[in-house]
C-alpha cells in the first residue's frame, strides 16, 4: 500500500510539471492598446499681454485755409518707427472651432517724418506720433491650438505737428490731435501652453482728414495758420498673451 501511494503522487507530479512546462511554452498575449486620450484646446477666456512691431503712417497735409488757395497741397511723408505696448481681451469659442472675441490695444511709438512745405519751400512740415488705441471685435477659427482671426473697430492717436524754419530751425507754429477713426487686421495665435500663446498680426488703420489750427510760437496765442492732415497707418507687430480662465 505504502508503495502504491508514493507511486501515485509520483505520478501526479509528473502530470503537473508536465503542465507548467507546456504552458511556459504558450505564447503571451500583448495587452490590448489604447491610444492616449487627446484633451481639445479651448480658446474660451481673457488674457493680458503685450506686443512690439512697427508703424509706417502715410501723412497729407493740405492747405485748410479759406482765404488762400484752400485744399492745396503742401507735401505728404511718412511717419516710421517702432511700436510697443500691451493689450487684453477675452474670447469664446462655441461648439465646435469658431471663436469670437474683443480687445482693447494700447501702443506707444515714436514714428516721425516731415517733408518741404510746396508753397513755403524755406520751411519742413513735421509729423509725430506718440500713440494708438483701439478696441476691436475679433472672429476666428481653431485648430485645436491654432487660431486665425479678423479683427476690426475703433481706433484713436494721439499727433503732435509743427512747422519748422530751413533756414534757423526754428519752429514757427504747432498743432496737437487726438484723432479718431477705424482699425481692420488679421492675424494668428498659437497657444504653447493652457496658459501662454504667442500671436503675429497686420492692421490697418484709417483716420481720415482733420482739420488742425496751427499756434505761432513767435507770437504765443495767436492763430499762425490752418491745415488739414490726412493719415492712414500699418502697423505690424508680434506679442505674447497671458491667458486664464478656460474651459476644460
Amino acid at each position: 500500500m505504502r508503495h502504491l501511494s508514493i507511486a501515485v503522487i509520483a505520478a501526479a507530479s509528473t502530470v503537473t510539471f508536465a503542465q507548467i512546462v507546456s504552458a511556459a511554452d504558450l505564447p503571451v498575449k500583448a495587452p490590448a492598446y489604447r491610444p492616449p486620450i487627446v484633451v481639445p484646446y479651448s480658446w474660451t477666456g481673457c488674457f493680458i499681454g503685450g506686443n512690439v512691431g512697427g508703424l509706417w503712417a502715410h501723412k497729407d497735409w493740405r492747405n485748410g485755409q479759406t482765404p488762400t488757395d484752400p485744399g492745396a497741397p503742401l507735401g505728404s511723408h511718412h511717419a516710421d518707427n517702432w511700436l510697443g505696448g500691451v493689450q487684453g481681451g477675452c474670447d469664446y469659442q462655441f461648439t465646435g472651432s469658431w471663436v469670437v472675441g474683443i480687445q482693447g490695444d494700447y501702443d506707444w511709438t515714436d514714428a516721425k517724418g516731415s517733408s518741404v512745405d510746396a508753397i513755403t519751400p524755406d520751411t519742413t512740415d513735421n509729423t509725430k506720433i506718440k500713440w494708438l488705441a483701439s478696441v476691436t471685435g475679433r472672429v476666428g477659427y481653431s485648430w485645436n491650438r491654432f487660431l486665425g482671426y479678423v479683427k476690426g473697430g475703433g481706433a484713436w492717436a494721439r499727433d503732435n505737428y509743427f512747422i519748422r524754419s530751413s533756414v534757423d530751425g526754428f519752429i514757427i507754429s504747432d498743432a496737437n490731435a487726438t484723432r479718431s477713426g477705424w482699425t481692420v487686421g488679421v492675424g494668428g495665435e498659437y497657444a504653447f501652453y493652457d496658459w501662454l500663446s504667442v500671436f503675429a498680426e497686420y492692421d490697418y488703420y484709417d483716420f481720415g482728414t482733420r482739420t488742425n489750427t496751427f499756434m505761432s510760437h513767435e507770437t504765443p496765442g495767436v492763430v499762425d495758420t490752418i491745415i488739414d492732415v490726412k493719415e492712414h497707418d500699418n502697423v505690424f507687430k508680434v506679442g505674447l498673451n497671458l491667458r486664464w480662465g478656460y474651459l476644460r
